[in-house]
C-alpha cells in the first residue's frame, strides 16, 4: 500500500498544507489505496512534505507524485480533455501554486493574528526556554524565502491586487462547471481544490480568502470537493 507522508489534521482541515491535500486528492482520483503517516518529516527526500513511499521508493513533491501515478499505474488524470483544455488546466494549476500559495504563506506567517491562531501552535511541543527562539528563527527564515520569491517585497495591498487577479481568473475558468474543466475532475482539480480548502480555512483572515469568498462558484466548488473527498472534514 502507498504511504502518504503529511502533517495530519490541523486548523480544522484534513491537512494544513495545500500540497499534501493535492497529493491525497490525486490518490483518491486514481482510486489507489493509501495510508497517511505524519512521522516522515525528518526523512523527507527534499526536506518537505508531502512525499509518498510506494514499494520502497520515495517520491517527493506533489507534481512528481502525479507523474509517478500516471507512469506506474497508467492513470490518465486528464482523460477526455483535448490539448487546449490540458494546457488551460496546467496553466491554472501553476498559476495558483506560484501565486496563491505564497499569499497563503505570507498571510499565515507574517500576519501576527493569523500566526497566533495557526503556525504558532506548532511550537507548543518545544520547551518554553527554546520556543521563542525557535519561532523567531523560523519566521526569519520564511521572511527571507518570501523576500527571495518576491511577495515579501510587496505591500499587503500589492499582494492582494496580484492574488485578486488570480482568483478572478480561476473563477472565470471554473464558471458553472462542477469541476475545473468539465463534468469530471482532472489533475488540476487536485491542486485547485487543495489550495482553496487551505485558504478558505475560517481561522485565517486574509485578502485572498476575501477575494475567493466574493465568488460563489469557488466557494461552492470547495464545498463540493470537501463533501465528496473529505466527508469527515478535518
Amino acid at each position: 500500500m502507498i504511504t502518504l507522508y503529511g502533517f495530519g489534521p490541523a486548523f480544522g482541515l484534513p491537512d494544513p498544507s495545500p500540497f499534501v491535500l493535492k497529493a491525497e486528492l490525486l490518490l483518491k482520483f486514481a482510486g489507489l489505496p493509501y495510508r497517511i503517516d505524519t512521522s516522515g518529516m525528518m526523512r523527507a527526500p527534499k526536506g518537505k512534505l508531502p512525499y509518498i513511499e510506494d514499494d520502497g521508493t520515495r517520491i517527493p513533491d506533489s507534481t512528481f507524485i502525479r507523474f509517478h501515478i500516471e507512469k506506474k499505474y497508467g492513470f490518465n488524470f486528464d482523460a477526455g480533455l483535448d490539448a487546449e483544455q490540458r494546457g488551460i488546466a496546467w496553466a491554472a494549476e501553476k498559476m495558483i501554486e506560484d501565486q496563491l500559495y505564497w499569499a497563503l504563506v505570507h498571510d499565515r506567517w507574517m500576519d501576527e493574528a493569523n500566526f497566533t491562531n495557526g503556525p504558532k501552535t506548532f511550537f507548543k511541543r518545544i520547551p518554553p526556554p527554546l520556543r521563542q527562539l525557535a519561532m523567531l528563527l523560523i519566521k526569519s527564515k520564511i521572511r527571507g524565502v518570501l523576500k527571495g520569491q518576491g511577495f515579501g517585497r510587496h505591500s499587503r495591498a500589492e499582494v492582494a491586487e496580484l492574488t485578486g487577479r488570480v482568483v478572478d481568473s480561476l473563477a472565470a475558468i471554473l464558471g458553472d462547471k462542477p469541476f475545473l474543466m468539465g463534468n469530471a475532475p482532472c489533475g488540476a482539480d487536485a491542486a485547485v481544490a487543495g489550495m482553496l480548502i487551505a485558504i478558505l480555512c475560517p481561522i485565517f483572515e486574509s485578502p485572498t480568502r476575501a477575494a475567493i469568498e466574493r465568488h460563489a462558484n469557488l466557494v461552492a466548488y470547495r464545498d463540493r470537493m470537501m463533501e465528496r473527498y473529505f466527508p469527515a472534514g478535518g
